[in-house]
């Protein structure tokens, strides 16, 4: 029997009880920003300051339109399933009142998801719906800092929205999960 260097050559995944003791161990370098998507360990893109503005922009047009309804969250992970806790830009989170202290969110406390992206379109649109798709987040945002617009992802069925819509300024948007929450996209862009 001969063994080729294919044998060899295998990706190792990762899963979150041994991405925690990676984090535990401070394997990676202070101020690293990487996320675990699908078992892998994936570089996250340097946020810009047209990234860091129209993240301050949602955490301030809903943190006056939540009023206890739901927990905002920028920046943090969300853990799906065993192989994957990606750290979406923004999260309008189910009420817990420890605020998600002993764990963190998975995709049954999630209302909205909101990825900004400039440098990371290609990635937010294939790799990243798919997961958030997969694991049924109801509605994911894509605001595409580049095009002015805002992708709207609703309806997940086996790894894909079954609606998309592309919204810019001059359009208005209702949340499906909190219809009481209406914003005009110009606010956010």
């Amino acid at each position: 029997m001969s063994v080729t260097t294919d044998d060899f050559c295998k990706k190792h995944l990762t899963n979150l009880d041994e991405w925690k003791r990676l984090g535990e161990a401070n394997i990676f370098p202070p101020g690293s920003r990487v996320e675990l998507i699908n078992g892998e360990i994936i570089d996250m893109a340097p946020i810009g300051s047209h990234h860091a503005s129209h993240l301050k922009r949602l955490i301030n047009i809903f943190s006056g339109l939540t009023q206890g309804s739901a927990i905002i969250a920028a920046q943090d992970p969300v853990q799906l399933g065993d192989l994957s806790e990606p750290e979406p830009d923004f999260m309008l989170l189910h009420p817990s009142p420890d605020f998600y202290y002993e764990n963190h969110p998975t995709a049954s406390d999630v209302f909205l998801l909101i990825e900004i992206a400039d440098k990371s379109l290609k990635f937010d649109q294939n790799q990243k719906l798919r997961l958030y798709a997969l694991h049924n987040i109801p509605e994911y945002w894509l605001l595409d800092v580049n095009a002015a617009c805002l992708e709207v992802y609703r309806q997940p069925r086996d790894g894909l929205y079954a609606e998309k819509t592309t919204l810019h300024t001059g359009d208005k948007i209702t949340l499906s999960q909190l219809n009481n929450i209406s914003i005009n996209i110009s606010d956010i862009l």
